[in-house]
């Protein structure tokens, strides 16, 4: 059985994909800003994270204390105790894995595996229905990133699914993953994975060669960079809302404006589960490019990384600005 063709009436899911430290977080934030959008962060990650470790919601308040999230539990389960996070995470072991990215992108799926993804991808639709009843927002904005659960999603009756591919320069990733950065949305203090240059490098072309994939398949994908994100936040909105039929007129855009110091957003407090401190901001903020990694990042380790993305680094446009 083929992937369901989303229908006019179907759940608009924006869905941001794309290794981590390449501005999902950001793209996320201003997403939220336009009309009738709501954005909930790292859905992926909210089964453990927040429905067990109580960890903050982008509100500010813990999970289970935070009113918004209450309600969606309510819609969606009867509650956030109705819910078996120890089934989730079994099925999400047994589908939603990039490794199994080939046999989700295919015409038709074994009966045993389609049977563990319907269940799987149910949460999934229950939740993002419920955000919508609660929010009365008809578009809902997912930044989980993980390519494979965008291909299990592509298989979710009634979604309108869109792919937003966020890339940002290898070298600028790799030198963030190798940076110890604290998780502010914890209770108790922990900090973010770290990985090599090597490894960055390597997940970096994983999982864009994924989505690429995903695209080939005919899910609804268009590529975004960081780079361009951050100095042009208004274009870049515009093309986004144009691909996945967002608002995107003036005045939807009036928290964007731009001063001498370059381009500024006006965020309001959002209701996101998991991502960088970045979903805790409110009020005005600058957007800056984080261009640290041109001068902090050795040159060997720059050197590596540049050799082992050549490929997608050249096909994106890197190679084509100062470099």
């Amino acid at each position: 059985m083929e992937p369901t063709t989303a229908a006019t009436t179907a759940q608009r899911v924006v869905y941001i994909a794309g290794l981590g430290r390449s501005g999902s977080t950001l793209l996320e934030r201003l997403l939220g800003e336009l009309p009738g959008v709501c954005a909930v962060g790292e859905v992926v990650h909210m089964w453990r994270r927040s429905i067990v470790d109580d960890e903050r919601c982008g509100c500010g308040e813990p999970f289970a204390g935070c009113g918004f999230w209450r309600g969606v539990g309510e819609a969606a389960f009867g509650g956030w105790a109705a819910v078996d996070v120890g089934r989730v995470a079994q099925l999400r072991a047994a589908v939603d894995r990039n490794r199994f990215a080939p046999l989700l992108a295919g015409p038709a799926l074994p009966p045993r595996f389609r049977r563990a993804l319907d269940e799987y991808v149910c949460y999934y639709q229950r939740v993002y229905a419920a955000v919508s009843a609660v929010s009365g927002c008809a578009t809902i904005v997912d930044s989980s990133k993980h390519p494979s659960l965008a291909f299990c999603l592509r298989w979710a009756p009634g979604l309108d699914l869109r792919v937003v591919h966020v890339v940002r320069d290898s070298r600028a990733v790799a030198h963030s993953w190798t940076k110890q950065v604290a998780r502010p949305d914890a209770p108790a203090e922990s900090y973010m994975r770290t990985f090599s240059p090597v490894a960055s490098a390597t997940q970096w072309n994983v999982q864009n060669a994924a989505l690429h994939l995903l695209a080939r398949v005919g899910t609804p994908t268009m590529r975004i960079r960081y780079e361009d994100l951050a100095c042009a936040p208004a274009a870049t909105l515009r093309r986004i809302a144009a691909f996945a039929g967002l608002p995107a007129d003036e005045p939807a855009l009036r928290f964007l404006g731009e001063d001498a110091d370059g381009p500024w957003a006006d965020l309001a407090p959002a209701h996101t589960t998991s991502g960088n401190r970045m979903r805790f901001y409110t009020g005005r903020i600058s957007i800056r490019t984080d261009e640290a990694w041109r001068s902090a990042m050795p040159i060997a380790q720059r050197t590596t990384v540049s050799a082992l993305t050549l490929a997608l680094l050249a096909r994106y446009g890197y190679f084509r600005a100062r470099a």
